[in-house]
């Protein structure tokens, strides 16, 4: 049985909704997650659900700006700036770790999917957080992250620059960006729940957008790659070969090119899937099976490390 319980996390002087998946017993393994753009952690409920139940506690956070995190529409979509968005990840992350070296607790994974998928991997190889953040996780997941627009998705150059030069000028101003579920997802049941939540907003300030803006471009780019010394121990990344939001080809490019660093990692291509996979119809339960299989095969190998 698999308990689920919400509460808040207060971080520098906000208050942020969160939520955790329980497995019945002690957790093998425990999972931070961060959600994508105008998402909310209630959409990813089956996926949790059946990674609690082969042992993994998951732990998500709404982040600053989306979901039940919200509590005025002045709020909406207001993350911060880069700085921000990467410091509330780093403390959820730090408050779900061991309080100790070699504590007993079970090993933290982190996993973000979409625009959460580029904010896992920019901290992932920020050189601000290797030691304290970074080293003392297990392996870090990406499902379908935004590296590159999809080239459906691709905004003009002026549009770009326009939003950027905004950004300066006016940091808080919200604009809309309506996402179209036929590109997120192949399943029409979850089309049609994308269109009736509430919580799915789909409005960004100008300085949150820049960010991610800016974020995408050195993650293509490659400046942004996992650090030398080896703090980044495991990559797992998935993506579908026809996601028509965030780049298949772009994912492949930036995993073959600069994850060198990373000994132990893993691409794997989804042939045919859209953005969710996580909620891209029944075939979506190989996921759960994949992303599962690769974190408990992490945990019998550091209990196996112990005993040496």
């Amino acid at each position: 049985m698999v308990v689920e319980k919400e509460g808040t996390f207060e971080v520098n002087g906000h208050s942020l909704y969160t939520k955790s998946w329980l497995p019945d017993g002690p957790p093998k393994a425990k999972l931070i997650f961060i959600h994508g753009f105008s998402d909310h952690l209630g959409r990813y409920h089956a996926f949790f659900l059946a990674l609690a139940a082969r042992g993994i506690a998951v732990h998500g956070v709404d982040q600053r700006g989306w979901g039940r995190s919200v509590t005025k529409p002045a709020h909406k979509g207001l993350t911060g700036p880069t700085t921000q968005v990467l410091a509330d990840m780093a403390a959820f992350i730090t408050s779900h770790l061991p309080p100790a070296a070699g504590a007993a607790d079970p090993p933290v994974f982190v996993m973000g999917h979409s625009m959460g998928g580029g904010q896992v991997l920019t901290l992932a190889c920020h050189p601000d957080y290797q030691e304290s953040v970074v080293r003392p996780v297990r392996g870090w997941l990406l499902e379908a992250p935004f590296i590159s627009f999809s080239p459906e998705e691709q905004p003009s150059a002026l549009k770009v620059f326009a939003g950027r030069l905004a950004g300066k000028l006016l940091p808080h101003h919200q604009l809309k960006h309506d996402i179209v579920p036929e590109h997120l997802t192949r399943d029409p049941e979850v089309r049609k729940s994308i269109l009736a939540d509430e919580l799915m907003h789909n409005t960004g300030t100008l300085e949150g957008l820049a960010g991610l803006l800016d974020r995408t471009a050195a993650l293509a780019s490659g400046e942004v790659r996992p650090q030398k010394g080896g703090a980044l121990r495991s990559l797992w990344l998935g993506h579908g070969t026809r996601d028509k939001t965030t780049w298949f080809e772009a994912s492949k490019k930036y995993f073959d090119e600069c994850t060198g660093e990373v000994k132990d990692r893993e691409f794997k291509a989804y042939e045919g899937w859209y953005h969710q996979l996580h909620a891209d119809g029944p075939e979506s339960e190989q996921f759960y099976k994949d992303v599962g299989d690769w974190i408990l095969a992490r945990c019998e190998g550091e209990r196996a490390e112990a005993k040496l």
